[in-house]
């Protein structure tokens, strides 16, 4: 989640009004406190203990074991609509990015100098 962390400026230009949840099986007390000493831009979420409803909730899907995907990702528009859902995203994976990005292209699309 570094590497997401780092990359969040110039993929997401500063934000442009999208909310981004990472929402994992993880307890919370332990999502807190990796956010909080990561200094992280973007928000986690917990599912743990309530067996992926709060995913499933958000557009996801859940495994077989009914754990959420590893490391989703929740993208939320400007307009306070799930926008995508990233079952599981690779950090260390260019193509997540990509696949990230065009989401947020997709609800926010950069303004055109005229």
């Amino acid at each position: 989640m570094r590497a997401y962390r780092d990359q969040y400026a110039s993929l997401f230009n500063e934000g442009r009004n999208v909310v981004l949840v990472g929402i994992s099986n993880d307890p919370v007390d332990e999502l807190a406190s990796w956010l909080k000493d990561e200094d992280f831009p973007f928000l986690f979420a917990s599912d743990a203990g309530n067996d992926g409803g709060t995913y499933v909730d958000f557009g996801g899907g859940l495994r077989d074991s009914n754990a959420v995907d590893s490391r989703a990702v929740i993208v939320v528009g400007p307009d306070g609509r799930v926008a995508g859902v990233i079952p599981s995203f690779n950090q260390v994976d260019p193509a997540a990015y990509d696949e990230l990005a065009t989401i947020i292209d997709e609800v926010t699309p950069e303004p055109v100098d005229p």
